[in-house]
């Protein structure tokens, strides 16, 4: 004889439906965590800032060199209004300073990505190019741009031809490396397969390598965009206003500390954001990342 379960009238059948009515859904308990995330960052943002301002307050360096977090918010204002007559910092806003920025870097990495995905493809796929031109790769990624910066302006002058190749040489090597990477790590079987259906180099590059190694080709993308992004400050120290590193380089020159750390957590906040624009369309264009 079977019983029903204790507090129910009958006994579920194979039918019946399992009772989820009390079960969170996913969706709420993706944004409870999300919240509690959100809230373990919020502590900590606090208690560095109170860390900070405790140092300022017992005066363990001097003021010039370590200004408080007001000191720093009331530069970030007067950087990013219109005060007594003055528009910003040397006549642009600090939105506007980024923007000139983040448009460099986008040019940059734009001619990084057309030039540096070919060149890795060739790399991955034809052996005598890879002898010759993995080394010249090699030799690009190791160079710090400011070594290579003195040279290119006196090659293209100081408008905006030396910044945009200087961010071009630095976000080209990431790309061209993982892509070479990625295509060599194609899966023998599936190049095997395409050329017992008949495909060709071309047809084989097209439709299996490439699709193939799109995963890592876009994470070598948003490492060179951060490369490029780290890279803006060094691009922009000659005739660099506006400019989001030239203003920061500006205000250094004449102390003002506060400005410059302002700028500093400008160009972070903004990379943060660009990174998680950069995660979307990763996930978008290549849905099938982890999965198996």
């Amino acid at each position: 004889m079977t019983t029903a379960p204790a507090g129910t009238g009958r006994a579920p059948g194979p039918g019946t439906a399992p009772d989820t009515a009390g079960a969170p859904s996913p969706r709420s308990g993706r944004l409870r965590e999300a919240l509690r995330w959100g809230a373990l960052r919020t502590v900590v943002l606090a208690v560095l800032l109170a860390v900070w301002q405790a140092v300022v307050s017992a005066e363990v360096w001097p003021r010039v060199l370590v200004p408080s977090p007001g000191d720093v918010w009331r530069q970030f204002v007067l950087a990013s209004t219109v005060h007594d007559g003055v528009r910003g910092y040397g006549g642009h806003l600090l939105v506007e300073h980024l923007g000139v920025s983040l448009g460099r870097i986008a040019t940059g990495s734009a001619y990084a990505v057309l030039a540096g995905v070919p060149l890795g493809l060739l790399i991955g796929t034809v052996r005598p190019l890879a002898v010759v031109l993995e080394p010249v790769v090699t030799f690009l990624r190791t160079l710090p741009p400011l070594a290579y910066l003195s040279l290119l302006v006196i090659w293209f002058g100081i408008d905006e031809a030396p910044k945009i190749w200087l961010l071009v040489i630095a976000a080209l090597p990431p790309i061209a490396a993982a892509t070479a990477a990625a295509v060599r790590a194609v899966p023998g079987h599936l190049v095997e397969a395409a050329r017992a259906l008949g495909s060709g180099p071309t047809a084989l590059l097209l439709s299996v390598r490439l699709p193939s190694a799109l995963p890592e080709i876009l994470t070598g993308v948003r490492i060179a965009v951060g490369v490029a992004y780290t890279s803006v400050v060094a691009a922009e120290t000659v005739n660099g206003v506006p400019g989001i590193g030239g203003m920061i380089r500006d205000a250094q020159r004449y102390n003002q500390t506060a400005l410059v750390i302002a700028g500093i957590l400008a160009v972070g906040l903004s990379g943060i954001v660009l990174d998680a624009l950069l995660r979307l369309v990763e996930r978008t264009a290549v849905p099938w990342r982890g999965r198996t």
